[in-house]
């Protein structure tokens, strides 16, 4: 059932804003001058700054046997960059995209039962997943409209946050540490992701943009994209082709290796042994960050920057003296970061932007769009030249998944405000097929280790001070 409403008086959400208070400037300044850390003592101390070795690779805190994600190889000690692969439980991200996709069928819950339980599902394992799936959709009565519309949120991310620790008082067992228990919540979060990333959106929207307010109830014969896609549109109305690209970025998206900062964040919380609810609401807080989730939105706004102030997008010179810009903080955002280029692991190829990018090629012709897709072909290979001619460095990056996946969602005509959910609603899998191998394999709280390089003071009376 939809509910079609304009807001009322009734329906205005009191904002709290932070007044103009020269006393939060001024707590503002000692903040940052008491918090400055003078950048030799990181190497002084032989800091692992963002757990990231010298010559860039990772520090070794964990095994996993869930995603492997390879870039490069070490060669007498030296990093040595390889054609970038991912695996899945072993399996390549190609040979299972290439599976499904030829028996023409979706593909996310095949991923999903993968990550968390080791193995493939025979036909009948993958009906009754899904039909697991699709019966707990379903939020328990009262929750949508005392935890989603009554306390709206302008990000969706925090809402999707905000609804995940609401689940915890609606669970008749939120504290049960049996890992049948934990298997059960984990499923049951992956089957309602969905919903209240949708909901959340549709209350943002209303209460925030002034928008009408649709509440469609999920249909449990569908699968995670074709429930996504109707949940968040008025009619309910979407293509074939349109549920099978946004499965495919939903599979691509899924799992990404036990270092990637969300994911990492899972385990930290849940090695702590606390409550699933809890590590995956703060799984969420990390993957709403520009650098992690919320760079396929920047990705998106750095390409209508560009649009604004390129005159000739097929114009290699033109283009690549745009990009020097943005690498010198001259322009856009000012961060120097060309979005959607460049990974922590991946240095030749990312191979989840290499699937995606034949997808959102084939899209961009069917709609008309093929010069704004030319566009971003271009940034993808000039960024990498552009970026050693300013920085005079001869360090090797490629274009990642984020590069494609905002444009692939806008050609969906899905909002912004639901890209990086999006990514949430698809990497919950992960995060709960790691969250079962903290509980299974893990076993020790991770506390790694931070000096205190303060210098030793006295006490000083308040009378004195």
């Amino acid at each position: 059932m939809a509910k079609s409403t304009k807001p009322k008086k009734t329906d205005e959400i009191v904002i709290d804003k932070t007044p103009k208070d020269p006393f939060l400037t001024e707590l503002a300044r000692l903040a940052k001058q008491n918090n400055k850390i003078d950048p030799e003592l990181f190497e002084k101390f032989s800091v692992k700054r963002g757990l990231r070795n010298s010559d860039g690779t990772g520090v070794l805190v964990g095994l996993t046997e869930i995603g492997d994600v390879h870039g490069y190889i070490m060669s007498e000690k030296e990093k040595v960059a390889v054609e970038g692969r991912l695996r899945y439980r072993g399996i390549e991200i190609e040979d299972i995209v290439g599976g499904f996709q030829k028996e023409k069928r979706p593909g996310y819950e095949e991923t999903a039962y993968l990550l968390m339980f080791g193995e493939m599902p025979k036909k009948k394992e993958l009906t009754k997943f899904c039909h697991l799936l699709g019966r707990k959709r379903m939020l328990p009565e009262g929750f949508t409209e005392n935890m989603t519309l009554k306390a709206p949120s302008s990000n969706v991310m925090n809402k999707l946050a905000r609804s995940v620790l609401a689940y915890y008082s609606y669970d008749k067992d939120p504290e049960g540490r049996s890992l049948k228990n934990i298997v059960r919540q984990c499923i049951g979060l992956i089957a309602k992701f969905p919903v209240f990333a949708a909901y959340g959106y549709q209350a943002k929207v209303h209460y925030y943009d002034g928008e009408s307010l649709y509440i469609h109830t999920p249909d449990e014969k569908l699968s995670t994209a074709e429930n996504f896609l109707m949940l968040t549109r008025p009619d309910k109305k979407y293509t074939k082709t349109e549920a099978e690209l946004l499965d495919l970025c939903l599979v691509l998206h899924a799992e990404h290796g036990g270092g990637n900062n969300s994911t990492f964040v899972a385990h930290v919380v849940t090695s702590s042994d606390t409550d699933v609810y809890s590590s995956i609401a703060g799984a969420i807080g990390s993957l709403k960050g520009y650098k992690h989730g919320g760079a396929n939105i920047q990705v998106v706004q750095m390409m209508e920057d560009i649009k604004k102030n390129v005159k000739k997008y097929d114009n290699e010179g033109e283009v690549a003296d745009y990009l020097a810009k943005i690498i010198k903080k001259e322009a856009f955002d000012g961060t120097g970061l060309i979005y959607g280029m460049g990974h922590a692991v991946y240095t030749i190829s990312d191979p989840r932007a290499a699937l995606l990018r034949g997808q959102a090629a084939r899209l961009a012709k069917e709609k008309d769009l093929e010069w704004e897709y030319d566009l971003y072909a271009l940034v993808e290979r000039l960024a990498p030249e552009v970026f050693k001619k300013v920085k005079q460095s001869d360090k090797s990056f490629c274009s990642n998944v984020d590069l494609y996946s905002g444009f692939v969602y806008r050609m969906l005509g899905i909002p912004a405000d639901l890209y990086t959910p999006l990514f949430a609603i698809s990497r919950v899998a992960g995060w709960c097929a790691h969250i079962i191998e903290e509980n299974v394999s893990g076993g020790r709280i991770i506390r790694p280790a931070y000096k205190n390089v303060a210098e030793v003071r006295e006490y000083i009376p308040l009378n004195k001070r």
